[in-house]
Protein backbone atom coordinates (compact mmCIF):
# COMPACT_ATOMS: atom_id res chain seq x y z
CA UNK A 1 0.00 0.00 0.00
CA UNK A 2 1.35 3.41 -0.94
CA UNK A 3 2.10 5.85 1.84
CA UNK A 4 0.26 9.18 2.13
CA UNK A 5 3.36 10.92 0.82
CA UNK A 6 3.61 8.56 -2.16
CA UNK A 7 -0.09 9.01 -2.91
CA UNK A 8 0.27 12.78 -2.75
CA UNK A 9 3.28 12.60 -5.09
CA UNK A 10 1.30 10.46 -7.58
CA UNK A 11 -1.59 12.97 -7.46
CA UNK A 12 0.74 15.89 -8.13
CA UNK A 13 2.42 14.00 -10.97
CA UNK A 14 -0.92 13.20 -12.57
CA UNK A 15 -1.89 16.86 -12.34
CA UNK A 16 1.44 18.02 -13.72
CA UNK A 17 2.43 19.62 -10.43
CA UNK A 18 5.91 19.57 -8.98
CA UNK A 19 6.47 18.40 -5.42
CA UNK A 20 7.34 21.23 -3.02
CA UNK A 21 11.03 21.37 -2.26
CA UNK A 22 12.55 22.12 1.13
CA UNK A 23 12.86 25.84 0.49
CA UNK A 24 9.22 26.14 -0.60
CA UNK A 25 8.02 24.34 2.54
CA UNK A 26 10.28 26.48 4.70
CA UNK A 27 8.92 29.62 3.06
CA UNK A 28 5.33 28.86 4.05
CA UNK A 29 4.04 30.63 7.14
CA UNK A 30 0.53 30.30 8.58
CA UNK A 31 1.06 33.75 10.04
CA UNK A 32 0.60 35.22 6.57
CA UNK A 33 -3.07 34.30 6.66
CA UNK A 34 -5.89 35.49 8.89
CA UNK A 35 -7.43 32.51 10.68
CA UNK A 36 -10.72 32.34 12.61
CA UNK A 37 -10.69 33.22 16.29
CA UNK A 38 -12.52 30.01 17.12
CA UNK A 39 -14.51 27.12 15.70
CA UNK A 40 -17.20 25.92 18.09
CA UNK A 41 -19.64 23.05 17.71
CA UNK A 42 -23.20 24.09 18.54
CA UNK A 43 -25.63 21.26 19.22
CA UNK A 44 -29.41 21.33 18.86
CA UNK A 45 -30.55 18.63 21.29
CA UNK A 46 -34.10 17.49 20.53
CA UNK A 47 -36.27 15.23 22.62
CA UNK A 48 -39.94 14.28 22.75
CA UNK A 49 -41.49 14.53 26.20
CA UNK A 50 -44.45 12.37 27.25
CA UNK A 51 -47.08 13.40 29.80
CA UNK A 52 -49.89 11.09 30.88
CA UNK A 53 -53.37 12.34 30.11
CA UNK A 54 -55.90 12.55 32.97
CA UNK A 55 -58.69 10.58 31.33
CA UNK A 56 -60.93 7.75 32.49
CA UNK A 57 -60.05 5.60 29.50
CA UNK A 58 -56.57 4.53 28.45
CA UNK A 59 -55.04 6.84 25.87
CA UNK A 60 -51.73 7.83 24.36
CA UNK A 61 -49.73 10.37 26.38
CA UNK A 62 -49.43 14.01 25.36
CA UNK A 63 -46.17 14.37 23.42
CA UNK A 64 -44.20 17.51 22.60
CA UNK A 65 -41.06 18.15 20.58
CA UNK A 66 -38.67 20.04 22.86
CA UNK A 67 -35.14 21.43 22.67
CA UNK A 68 -32.51 21.77 25.38
CA UNK A 69 -31.21 25.30 26.00
CA UNK A 70 -28.64 26.64 28.43
CA UNK A 71 -28.70 30.05 30.09
CA UNK A 72 -25.38 31.77 29.57
CA UNK A 73 -23.51 32.81 32.69
CA UNK A 74 -20.93 35.19 31.22
CA UNK A 75 -20.30 37.66 28.39
CA UNK A 76 -21.37 37.75 25.66
CA UNK A 77 -25.16 37.45 26.04
CA UNK A 78 -24.97 36.79 29.80
CA UNK A 79 -28.39 35.74 31.06
CA UNK A 80 -29.75 34.83 27.62
CA UNK A 81 -30.70 31.36 26.51
CA UNK A 82 -28.57 29.62 23.89
CA UNK A 83 -27.83 26.28 22.33
CA UNK A 84 -25.21 24.22 24.15
CA UNK A 85 -21.80 23.98 22.54
CA UNK A 86 -18.13 24.70 22.90
CA UNK A 87 -14.89 25.44 21.09
CA UNK A 88 -13.05 22.70 19.25
CA UNK A 89 -9.58 21.81 20.52
CA UNK A 90 -6.55 21.45 18.26
CA UNK A 91 -6.33 17.78 19.23
CA UNK A 92 -9.86 16.79 18.16
CA UNK A 93 -12.06 16.77 15.10
CA UNK A 94 -15.22 18.84 14.95
CA UNK A 95 -17.30 15.67 15.39
CA UNK A 96 -15.19 14.74 18.44
CA UNK A 97 -15.89 18.19 19.86
CA UNK A 98 -19.64 17.80 19.31
CA UNK A 99 -19.64 14.36 20.96
CA UNK A 100 -17.72 15.75 23.92
CA UNK A 101 -20.09 18.68 24.33
CA UNK A 102 -23.12 16.40 23.99
CA UNK A 103 -21.74 14.09 26.68
CA UNK A 104 -21.05 17.04 29.00
CA UNK A 105 -24.59 18.39 28.59
CA UNK A 106 -26.58 15.13 28.65
CA UNK A 107 -24.28 12.45 30.04
CA UNK A 108 -24.78 10.32 26.92
CA UNK A 109 -22.81 9.90 23.73
CA UNK A 110 -24.28 6.90 21.90
CA UNK A 111 -27.25 8.70 20.36
CA UNK A 112 -28.21 9.80 16.87
CA UNK A 113 -26.26 12.95 15.96
CA UNK A 114 -25.80 14.61 12.57
CA UNK A 115 -23.85 17.55 11.20
CA UNK A 116 -26.16 19.82 9.22
CA UNK A 117 -24.64 23.27 8.55
CA UNK A 118 -21.91 25.84 9.10
CA UNK A 119 -22.60 29.41 10.23
CA UNK A 120 -20.06 32.06 9.28
CA UNK A 121 -21.89 35.36 8.85
CA UNK A 122 -19.48 38.21 9.69
CA UNK A 123 -20.07 39.74 13.12
CA UNK A 124 -22.28 36.84 14.23
CA UNK A 125 -20.24 36.68 17.43
CA UNK A 126 -18.92 39.74 19.34
CA UNK A 127 -15.87 37.73 20.44
CA UNK A 128 -14.41 37.84 16.94
CA UNK A 129 -14.35 35.82 13.73
CA UNK A 130 -16.12 32.68 14.96
CA UNK A 131 -17.23 29.99 12.52
CA UNK A 132 -19.76 27.67 14.11
CA UNK A 133 -20.43 24.10 13.00
CA UNK A 134 -23.94 22.93 13.87
CA UNK A 135 -25.14 19.45 14.76
CA UNK A 136 -28.49 18.09 15.87
CA UNK A 137 -28.88 15.22 18.32
CA UNK A 138 -31.96 13.13 19.10
CA UNK A 139 -32.00 12.14 22.76
CA UNK A 140 -34.65 10.09 24.55
CA UNK A 141 -36.30 12.04 27.36
CA UNK A 142 -35.16 9.54 30.01
CA UNK A 143 -31.56 10.66 29.50
CA UNK A 144 -32.43 14.30 30.18
CA UNK A 145 -34.19 13.71 33.50
CA UNK A 146 -32.34 15.33 36.40
CA UNK A 147 -30.06 17.30 34.09
CA UNK A 148 -27.97 20.04 35.71
CA UNK A 149 -26.25 23.09 34.31
CA UNK A 150 -22.53 22.78 33.56
CA UNK A 151 -20.05 25.12 35.23
CA UNK A 152 -20.19 27.62 32.36
CA UNK A 153 -24.00 27.90 32.41
CA UNK A 154 -26.42 29.48 34.87
CA UNK A 155 -29.28 27.12 34.09
CA UNK A 156 -30.41 24.40 31.69
CA UNK A 157 -33.99 23.76 30.63
CA UNK A 158 -36.21 22.13 28.04
CA UNK A 159 -38.48 24.33 25.92
CA UNK A 160 -40.94 23.44 23.20
CA UNK A 161 -39.49 24.29 19.82
CA UNK A 162 -42.21 26.91 19.33
CA UNK A 163 -41.35 28.55 22.65
CA UNK A 164 -37.64 28.61 21.87
CA UNK A 165 -38.18 30.12 18.42
CA UNK A 166 -40.19 32.90 20.03
CA UNK A 167 -37.33 33.83 22.35
CA UNK A 168 -34.39 36.16 21.81
CA UNK A 169 -31.68 33.53 21.72
CA UNK A 170 -27.99 34.39 21.92
CA UNK A 171 -25.86 34.77 18.78
CA UNK A 172 -27.66 33.47 15.67
CA UNK A 173 -29.00 30.44 17.53
CA UNK A 174 -32.61 31.09 16.53
CA UNK A 175 -31.61 30.62 12.89
CA UNK A 176 -29.64 27.49 13.77
CA UNK A 177 -32.60 26.07 15.71
CA UNK A 178 -35.01 26.80 12.85
CA UNK A 179 -32.72 25.11 10.34
CA UNK A 180 -32.34 22.08 12.62
CA UNK A 181 -36.10 21.81 13.15
CA UNK A 182 -36.68 21.94 9.39
CA UNK A 183 -34.06 19.23 8.91
CA UNK A 184 -35.50 16.73 11.41
CA UNK A 185 -39.01 17.30 10.03
CA UNK A 186 -37.69 16.35 6.62
CA UNK A 187 -35.82 13.34 8.04
CA UNK A 188 -38.87 12.19 9.99
CA UNK A 189 -40.70 11.63 6.70
CA UNK A 190 -37.78 10.19 4.73
CA UNK A 191 -35.76 8.12 7.24
CA UNK A 192 -36.33 5.94 10.31
CA UNK A 193 -35.29 8.51 12.95
CA UNK A 194 -38.67 8.06 14.67
CA UNK A 195 -37.08 5.09 16.44
CA UNK A 196 -34.89 7.48 18.43
CA UNK A 197 -38.02 8.69 20.26
CA UNK A 198 -39.72 5.33 20.75
CA UNK A 199 -39.22 2.31 23.00
CA UNK A 200 -37.73 -0.77 21.32
CA UNK A 201 -41.26 -2.22 21.00
CA UNK A 202 -44.16 0.05 20.11
CA UNK A 203 -47.62 0.11 18.61
CA UNK A 204 -48.55 1.70 15.30
CA UNK A 205 -50.48 4.37 17.20
CA UNK A 206 -47.30 5.36 19.09
CA UNK A 207 -45.29 5.56 15.88
CA UNK A 208 -47.96 7.64 14.15
CA UNK A 209 -48.15 10.01 17.12
CA UNK A 210 -44.37 10.52 17.23
CA UNK A 211 -44.36 11.38 13.52
CA UNK A 212 -47.17 13.89 14.03
CA UNK A 213 -45.38 15.38 17.05
CA UNK A 214 -42.48 16.36 14.81
CA UNK A 215 -44.53 16.99 11.65
CA UNK A 216 -47.96 18.22 12.83
CA UNK A 217 -49.40 18.43 9.33
CA UNK A 218 -48.65 14.74 8.63
CA UNK A 219 -51.80 12.74 7.93
CA UNK A 220 -52.08 9.30 6.35
CA UNK A 221 -55.33 7.39 6.67
CA UNK A 222 -53.83 4.17 5.30
CA UNK A 223 -50.72 4.42 7.47
CA UNK A 224 -50.56 0.79 8.65
CA UNK A 225 -51.12 -0.66 5.19
CA UNK A 226 -48.59 1.64 3.54
CA UNK A 227 -45.80 1.11 6.03
CA UNK A 228 -46.21 -2.68 6.14
CA UNK A 229 -47.18 -3.46 2.55
CA UNK A 230 -45.83 -0.79 0.19
CA UNK A 231 -42.84 -2.29 -1.63
CA UNK A 232 -40.48 0.63 -0.98
CA UNK A 233 -41.23 0.59 2.76
CA UNK A 234 -41.81 -3.10 3.45
CA UNK A 235 -39.23 -4.42 5.89
CA UNK A 236 -38.70 -1.19 7.84
CA UNK A 237 -40.58 -2.61 10.81
CA UNK A 238 -41.60 -6.09 11.86
CA UNK A 239 -44.12 -7.66 14.21
CA UNK A 240 -42.81 -8.63 17.63
CA UNK A 241 -43.38 -12.26 18.64
CA UNK A 242 -43.27 -13.73 22.13
CA UNK A 243 -41.14 -16.70 23.18
CA UNK A 244 -43.85 -19.06 21.88
CA UNK A 245 -43.85 -17.45 18.45
CA UNK A 246 -47.20 -15.77 18.97
CA UNK A 247 -47.93 -12.12 18.24
CA UNK A 248 -46.94 -9.90 21.16
CA UNK A 249 -49.66 -7.44 22.14
CA UNK A 250 -49.97 -4.42 24.43
CA UNK A 251 -52.94 -2.60 25.93
CA UNK A 252 -50.90 0.05 27.74
CA UNK A 253 -52.55 2.90 25.81
CA UNK A 254 -55.76 1.30 24.57
CA UNK A 255 -58.71 -0.75 25.80
CA UNK A 256 -58.06 -3.38 23.15
CA UNK A 257 -54.64 -5.01 22.91
CA UNK A 258 -52.63 -3.80 19.92
CA UNK A 259 -49.84 -5.54 18.02
CA UNK A 260 -46.32 -4.52 18.98
CA UNK A 261 -43.73 -3.70 16.31
CA UNK A 262 -40.03 -2.90 16.22
CA UNK A 263 -37.72 -1.30 13.68
CA UNK A 264 -35.38 -3.52 11.72
CA UNK A 265 -31.92 -2.53 10.53
CA UNK A 266 -33.27 -2.08 7.01
CA UNK A 267 -33.05 1.47 5.67
CA UNK A 268 -34.74 1.89 2.25
CA UNK A 269 -33.06 4.02 -0.38
CA UNK A 270 -35.99 6.02 -1.71
CA UNK A 271 -35.68 7.92 -4.96
CA UNK A 272 -37.78 10.79 -6.25
CA UNK A 273 -37.41 9.24 -9.73
CA UNK A 274 -38.95 5.85 -8.99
Amino acid sequence: MASDAESAEETRSAAGQAAPNGSEAAGYSAGKYRTPDGAPADIVIFTITSTARKTAKKSLPHRELQVLLIQRKSWPFAGQWALPGGFCKETETMHDCARRELREETGVADVHMEYFNVYSTPDRDPRGWIISHAFFALVHEQYLAGRQAADDAADVKLFTVEEALGMELAFDHKRILQDAADRIRQHMLTTTIAKEFLPAEFTMSELYQVIQTVVPEFEERNFIRKITSTQSRQGIIEEVLDHQGKQKLSNQYSQRAAQLYRFTDYSPQLSIYS
